[in-house]
């Protein structure tokens, strides 16, 4: 599938920017459970996983996309 720019009150917009925003939201909402939870203090790279949580959000946001 080939992803087409995104028009934004007359400017156009890559389709990525729209899937990281959309994976920031989802990460942000995340987040905050896992720390209501306190699930961080558990990890031995909070940083890190915070990272990886990011990147495994947007890849399956690119992946669904996509299909």
């Amino acid at each position: 599938m080939r992803y087409t720019e995104l028009n934004v009150f007359g400017v156009f917009v890559s389709p990525i920017s729209a899937m990281m925003l959309a994976a920031y939201v989802i990460y942000v909402v995340l987040w905050r459970i896992a720390d209501r939870l306190g699930l961080w203090r558990h990890l031995w790279h909070p940083a890190l996983a915070s990272v990886a949580l990011y990147i495994i959000l947007l890849s399956a946001i690119v992946i669904g996309v996509g299909r």
